[in-house]
C-alpha cells in the first residue's frame, strides 16, 4: 500500500495522534519507520487489554514498518505511577526476569516473531551513570510533572509522592531516545509518558516521535480497565477453556466494545451482527462468534471448537431453562460477594446457607462448579447461577453509584 493508503488503515481505531501531520509527513519518505510500543512485566501473563495495542503494532508490521516489542525490565523495578493514588511497590529483579521471559512467548501469538525486534531497557537504562540520571532529570520541570492528573491529584490530597515515581517518566521517554523512535504506541493513559518521550528527543537533538495512543479495554467487570491487579483480565495464555468461559460471561453491552477493539472483522460485519442482535437475534449466539475468533487466536481452530462444544455443554446440556428471566442486581464498583448474590437471586434463604452450598460444590456459575467462599462478581456480568440440579436464576449486575445517595 502507498503511505497515503496506509495512514487510513494505521489511524483506524485510535483515540489520538500526535502529530497526523507528522505521521504523514514520515510516512511519505517511503522508508520503514521504527515502531515501538513498551510493557513492563508486572505480572505473568499478557491480557486481551495488551493486545489492544499489539493489534496496531501488528499492522504496521504488516506494512513493512520495524517494530520494537520494548520490555520494561528496568522500568518495571521502579513501578508505573499511571492512575495509581499510592505508590506502586517495585518489583523484585527476579520477578521482573520471570515475567519478562513470558512475555517474550506470548508476543509471537500475535506479531510475527521473524520480524519483531525484542528489546530490553535495561540494556541502556543499567548503563546509566548517576550523573547521567541527573542530566536526564534536567531536562523535565516539577511543574510540568505535576500536570500529570494522578501526580496532580496526589499531590493536592496529601498523598505521598515518592522521588523516584518522577523517574519513572524519564526512563519511558529516554527509551523513545535510546531506540530513535519514529512512533511510539500507548493506552490513553500512557499519553503523559509518551509525551515525555517526544519531548526528551527534541532536547537530545532527535526528530520528535509521533505519539498514537490506543483505546483502554474494560475487564470483564464492565467498569474498570482491564488490569491484573484487579483480576478482571483474561489472559492470552490461559487454557482455551477458561478463556472461552470469560469472554462468555461478559455483558451484552461490553461484548461490541471487544469485536470493535479485538476482532480482526472488518467494521461493515460487525455493524451487520449489531442489525441481527436488533431483529431478534440472540446476543449469546453472537458473543459465541466473538469467544471463538478470539480463542482460536491464541490456540487454533481445533481448541476453540473443543472449548465451544465444552461451555455448550455445560450450559446448555445441563436443562437450564431457555426463558429464565434476567434478574436486575445493583452493585456498587467493589463488586458482590457470590454468598450476598445468591441470597439476592432468591437461591439461599441466608448467605450462610448459601455459604456451605458452595463449600459443598453445589454452586455453579454458567455450569463451572466454584467453591471459593470468597468469590466476588461485579458491575457488568450476566451469568446462569445454580444450585443442584434444579435451582436456577439468571443475573444482571448493574453498576450503581453509591455516593449519591
Amino acid at each position: 500500500m502507498t503511505p497515503d493508503e496506509q495512514l487510513p488503515e494505521l489511524t483506524r481505531g485510535a483515540h489520538e495522534v500526535l502529530l497526523l501531520e507528522d505521521l504523514t509527513r514520515k510516512l511519505r519518505r517511503g522508508t520503514p519507520l521504527r515502531v515501538k510500543a513498551g510493557f513492563d512485566p508486572t505480572a505473568p501473563d499478557l491480557h486481551l487489554g495488551h493486545t489492544v495495542l499489539l493489534n496496531k503494532m501488528r499492522q504496521f508490521q504488516q506494512f513493512g514498518h520495524e517494530v520494537i516489542f520494548l520490555i520494561g525490565d528496568f522500568t518495571g523495578m521502579i513501578g508505573d505511577p499511571t492512575g495509581r493514588n499510592q505508590t506502586r511497590p517495585p518489583l523484585t529483579p527476579e520477578a521482573v526476569q520471570a515475567n519478562a521471559c513470558t512475555y517474550e512467548q506470548q508476543v509471537g501469538k500475535i506479531l510475527d516473531p521473524q520480524r519483531t525486534r525484542v528489546e530490553f531497557n535495561s540494556r541502556w537504562l543499567a548503563q546509566l551513570s548517576a550523573v547521567d540520571f541527573v542530566r536526564l532529570s534536567a531536562q523535565y520541570t516539577v511543574a510540568r510533572m505535576l500536570e500529570r492528573d494522578d501526580f496532580a491529584t496526589r499531590y493536592k490530597s496529601g498523598q505521598p509522592i515518592a522521588i523516584h515515581e518522577f523517574l519513572y517518566p524519564l526512563a519511558q521517554g529516554y527509551d523513545s531516545v535510546a531506540l530513535r523512535a519514529d512512533v511510539e504506541l500507548g493506552g490513553t493513559d500512557q499519553k503523559f509518558n509518551l509525551l515525555v518521550g517526544r519531548h526528551l528527543q527534541s532536547a537530545y537533538g532527535q526528530e520528535s516521535q509521533v505519539v498514537l495512543t490506543v483505546p483502554l479495554l474494560e475487564g470483564t467487570d464492565g467498569v474498570n480497565k482491564m488490569s491484573k491487579s484487579l483480576g478482571n483480565y483474561i489472559g492470552i495464555a490461559e487454557p482455551a477453556g477458561d478463556m472461552f468461559g470469560k469472554i462468555m460471561s461478559i455483558s451484552d453491552a461490553l461484548m461490541w466494545r471487544y469485536f470493535e477493539l479485538l476482532s480482526f472483522r472488518r467494521l461493515e460485519a460487525i455493524a451487520a451482527l449489531r442489525r441481527a442482535a436488533g431483529e431478534g437475534r440472540n446476543p449469546r449466539d453472537i458473543k459465541l462468534e466473538l469467544a471463538y475468533e478470539l480463542v482460536a487466536r491464541f490456540h487454533g481452530a481445533g481448541a476453540a471448537e473443543a472449548a465451544q462444544q465444552a461451555f455448550m455443554s455445560r450450559v446448555s446440556d445441563r436443562a437450564v431453562p431457555a426463558d429464565l428471566p434476567p434478574q436486575i442486581v445493583p452493585v456498587g464498583t467493589e463488586g458482590i460477594r457470590l454468598a450476598n448474590l445468591l441470597k439476592s437471586a432468591g437461591l439461599a434463604g441466608s448467605t450462610s446457607e448459601a455459604n456451605r452450598k458452595i463449600g459443598e460444590g453445589a454452586v455453579r456459575i454458567d455450569g463451572e462448579r466454584v467453591t471459593d467462599r470468597s468469590a466476588l462478581l461485579h458491575a457488568g456480568t450476566d451469568v446462569v447461577l445454580q444450585i443442584g440440579s434444579r435451582r436456577f436464576a439468571r443475573v444482571k449486575l448493574e453498576l450503581v453509584d453509591r455516593t449519591s445517595s
